[in-house]
């Protein structure tokens, strides 16, 4: 048998044929492992079957599950313009266009117009995608004209907030959107007008300092981290271990910093029952 030489050879499938399994077709949950199909994941509100683990949702979706159907976007053409010049590890102005070109949108940040369960509603959405969900002058320029058309609609508004903070990119001026939006929602309430914050994974830094905080009623998510500067950061400040779930939605309602934790599912309900009663409307929407 001096003539057999085994060799070694890796398995590989045929270069001409393609996976029969469509990419994207199921999804992990990073809470229990559930192997979850998307599509039932997706009919779900993002949110597992199995252990409620929420799961992220885009600024388009969150507008779409809120609002009974078509809705009118608003200023979606503004878009920031480098007012610094920022240069890093990469220009300013070409994360600008990588975040546009893969979100699709101008900004971090979605205002528009519609009804919630019959109501006629503003509401703002976060984009995390967006460099972060991060305020720059854009976000607070279009949340800052969605209130001022709230007043002048007399309708309530609804920010749904998702951000890692002040984007930095745009130094002062991007600190300067927390009193812009604060006084904005100053000029909200002496009109007699709600404003609901919903507070998801993550809100942190200057959007948590300002306007993520000033609801007549704040709901979380689930789990959701909220807060000023991240646990790692804190720890290492204090040099101190930090209690178990601290900054989670839960911890800050325990401490009564959030009015409520609310699942996702039932997110469009809450609110509903919630305008109602701070417009004087009847409890339930006309058949």
């Amino acid at each position: 048998m001096a003539w057999f030489k085994r060799t070694r050879r890796p398995i590989t499938a045929p270069a001409d044929k393609a996976s029969r399994v469509p990419e994207g077709l199921w999804v992990k949950c990073p809470s229990c492992g559930q192997i979850l199909y998307n599509k039932d994941l997706v009919a779900n509100l993002q949110v597992c079957t199995k252990c409620a683990h929420h799961f992220r949702m885009n600024a388009a979706e969150r507008l779409s599950v809120l609002f009974d159907g078509e809705y009118q976007i608003h200023d979606a053409g503004l878009r920031s313009n480098d007012p610094l010049s920022f240069t890093d590890t990469k220009p300013y102005r070409k994360r600008l266009d990588a975040s546009i070109k893969a979100t699709g949108l101008n900004d971090a940040v979605i205002s528009a117009t519609g009804h919630l369960d019959g109501i006629p509603t503003t509401i703002a959405a976060m984009e995390y995608a967006f460099i972060g969900g991060s305020m720059g002058v854009v976000v607070g320029e279009s949340i800052t004209r969605a209130i001022e058309r709230a007043i002048g609609a007399r309708q309530p508004v609804i920010i749904v907030c998702c951000s890692g903070g002040a984007r930095m990119m745009e130094g002062t001026l991007s600190l300067m959107q927390m009193a812009k939006i604060s006084a904005a929602l100053g000029r909200l309430d002496r009109a007699g007008l709600p404003y609901i914050s919903v507070l998801t994974d993550p809100t942190t830094g200057g959007v948590t300092a300002s306007y993520a905080m000033l609801g007549d009623l704040n709901i979380a998510e689930p789990k959701a981290l909220i807060g000023f500067a991240g646990p790692r950061v804190i720890e290492q400040t204090i040099r101190q271990k930090l209690p178990e779930g601290f900054q989670r939605s839960e911890f800050l309602l325990n401490k009564g910093m959030i009015d409520v934790v609310v699942d996702r599912r039932e997110m469009k309900g809450t609110i509903a029952r919630a305008l109602r009663v701070m417009l004087g409307l009847p409890t339930a929407a006309p058949a």
